[in-house]
């Protein structure tokens, strides 16, 4: 069973997916009351509920605030897929989302749930 965190994190990736857009783990978290976590733990932890009670959503729209991702994941594939570009330094172990304003997600209709310090 999913946590509520995961339930909010799967109602904004749907939103994404019905955008085309990709958001920033920090974002994601804010939009849905909760912070991120030290590297994106939380987020981590919520997609991976996400991907388990929710495949058909794309979970892969989720990306660390610093755009990495792992070269040749599923994640690099799908971003790729879906037109956005990554960039990968020769003998990386990870490539980088280039966070191009037409790709990211950009809430203007509500200001952000207030994330518990």
């Amino acid at each position: 069973m999913a946590s509520s965190r995961a339930d909010e994190v799967a109602e904004i990736l749907w939103e994404l997916k019905r955008a085309g857009k990709i958001a920033k783990y920090s974002h994601i978290a804010r939009r849905a009351g909760f912070n991120a976590g030290n590297g994106g733990r939380a987020m981590d932890s919520c997609l991976k509920a996400v991907r388990r009670d929710w495949p058909h959503l794309q979970w892969w729209r989720a990306v660390r605030d610093d755009g990495a991702v792992e070269v040749g994941a599923e994640q690099e594939a799908k971003l790729r897929e879906a037109g956005i570009s990554v960039e990968v330094a020769e003998g990386a172990k990870t490539a980088v989302v280039v966070f191009v304003e037409e790709h990211l997600m950009v809430w203007q209709d509500a200001a952000p749930a207030e994330v518990p310090t």
